[in-house]
């Protein structure tokens, strides 16, 4: 069974395609493995083996991904008659199903992927630690003392304890790069507007949240966007179609780039992390041996802290808004007992939030993103820059506890120094697992794109993942079952 769950999909997919093994035997595999680690890690909260046993049986649609198991987040990518408790306690408690399936749900089902189950996120997705209340913690697997980071943990757990190949995961300031870090994955945050929010929400937060997955293989992300991207009837804003299918850029030369490097925090609150320092250094020299022009250079504009406060004014709205959706769907007031202290908190922040102060902060921010973007455009004749390297994080996974404890909000400011910025300005932006930790724990390096360049970030992550290989690093509790 391990030999088919410690393939990539594209591996898997094409197993099936050959048939030399059937799609109820990849999802035999999953569902053996998850049997015997998901105990440990608590990445699976909504199992649904029998029903993929029963889809892998009964045809399934002829897709690039025919047979290959996943697992959806659960948050987002609503699948229909199912449930989708979103990390809370009340709908939890209320056995909230969905009435119908996301657009996003719908493309993996086309793809030919068969879901297994729904992963465990953080409440609304607020936090970059997967502990909410309604599940409890999920564990790294490269140490159960360890968070997977957040939003999309469970998801990344799940691909990092070779569940599965992919998991669905979603970004609305760093959601699928620090799990993906976390985790030793790659994760890949898709520009705005690539991949649809319908047919419910045309956007949340300001256009700053997207869906896309977290994966072990560089050409699993970028084949699973091609299958997920695109517009839909209605959509309020899309990216512009790829030249060419993304696959098609796994291996291609991305020839010399001009590539900034920012290997510190912006703001005296965050941490400055030694480890985090030596990440970027080392992939710094390998880009620089690798023929790309290399400088300590970074947008300037980053650098103003007003940002952090007016988004999270534009988060807070958002929260008061959603909580006050449910009452109506649920026809109740929810309350203390049904929100975590957190949300309450944002939720009551977000009420005090008026109309013009929404719109003030979201100018303001529209102008703050022009200007940092300008740091990848040509100007005065100079060529703008192609790819700026960050940590993803400021320091090594944390314990379980360290962001959901007394201390969490102090603590989740001092490292999420880097991520969110580019959900304010849509840019893509990829976390590849490049370094680890001296006590052996997985930290991403970020790569920042310029606008719906996700074309030179994969050949960039593939001509790495060459360089720099990765596929032999694997967690513990898949290496010592």
């Amino acid at each position: 069974m391990s030999e088919l769950t410690n393939l990539d999909a594209v591996d898997q997919a094409g197993l099936v395609a050959s048939g030399k093994v059937s799609a109820r035997e990849l999802i035999d595999a999953a569902i053996a493995q998850a049997e015997a680690v998901n105990g440990d890690i608590n990445a699976i909260i909504h199992p649904r083996f029998e029903r993929a046993q029963k889809e892998a049986d009964s045809g399934l649609p002829a897709g690039p991904f025919t047979g290959v198991p996943m697992v959806l987040k659960d948050l987002g990518a609503p699948l229909v008659g199912e449930p989708h408790h979103m990390g809370t306690r009340f709908l939890k408690n209320e056995k909230y199903i969905a009435s119908r399936s996301s657009y996003l749900t719908q493309r993996f089902l086309r793809a030919g992927f068969v879901v297994i189950g729904r992963t465990n996120t953080p409440e609304f997705g607020n936090t970059i630690t997967t502990e909410p209340l309604s599940y409890g913690p999920t564990r790294n697997p490269w140490n159960l003392e360890h968070s997977t980071g957040g939003s999309s943990g469970g998801s990344a757990a799940s691909v990092a304890a070779h569940i599965v190949s992919v998991g669905h995961a979603n970004d609305g300031g760093g959601s699928i790069r620090v799990p993906a870090s976390e985790c030793g994955l790659v994760g890949l945050k898709p520009s705005r507007g690539r991949v649809s929010k319908g047919p419910d929400l045309g956007e949340t937060w300001m256009g700053a949240t997207i869906d896309g997955c977290v994966t072990r293989t560089v050409r699993d992300t970028a084949a699973v966007l091609d299958v997920i991207c695109g517009y839909e009837s209605g959509d309020p804003y899309t990216a512009p179609p790829f030249a060419r299918p993304l696959s098609q850029e796994v291996g291609v030369n991305p020839g010399r780039l001009r590539i900034g490097i920012l290997d510190h925090p912006l703001f005296s609150y965050q941490l400055d992390d030694a480890e985090s320092r030596a990440s970027v250094a080392r992939v710094a020299d390998q880009l620089t041996a690798l023929g790309h022009d290399v400088s300590v250079a970074w947008p300037e504009h980053l650098n103003d802290e007003s940002s952090a406060g007016k988004f999270t004014a534009i988060v807070a709205a958002w929260t008061h808004r959603d909580v006050s959706t449910f009452e109506a769907i649920l026809g109740r007031t929810i309350g203390e007992g049904d929100l975590e202290p957190d949300n309450i908190r944002m939720r009551e922040m977000g009420r005090a939030v008026t109309a013009e102060m929404y719109l003030a902060n979201m100018e303001w921010l529209h102008a703050w993103c022009r200007r940092v973007v300008q740091w990848w455009e040509p100007t005065d004749g100079s060529k703008g820059f192609d790819v700026l390297v960050t940590p993803t994080l400021a320091g090594p996974p944390p314990r379980i506890g360290h962001l959901s404890g007394e201390n969490g909000g102090r603590n989740l400011r001092e490292i999420m120094a880097y991520t969110s910025q580019f959900n304010l300005t849509g840019q893509p932006a990829i976390s590849l697992p490049l370094h680890w930790s001296a006590s052996g724990l997985p930290m991403g390096v970020h790569f920042v794109g310029a606008p719906f360049r996700e074309d030179v970030l994969v050949r960039l992550a593939s001509q790495l993942e060459t360089a720099m290989p990765w596929s032999g690093m694997v967690a513990p509790l898949v290496a010592n079952p």
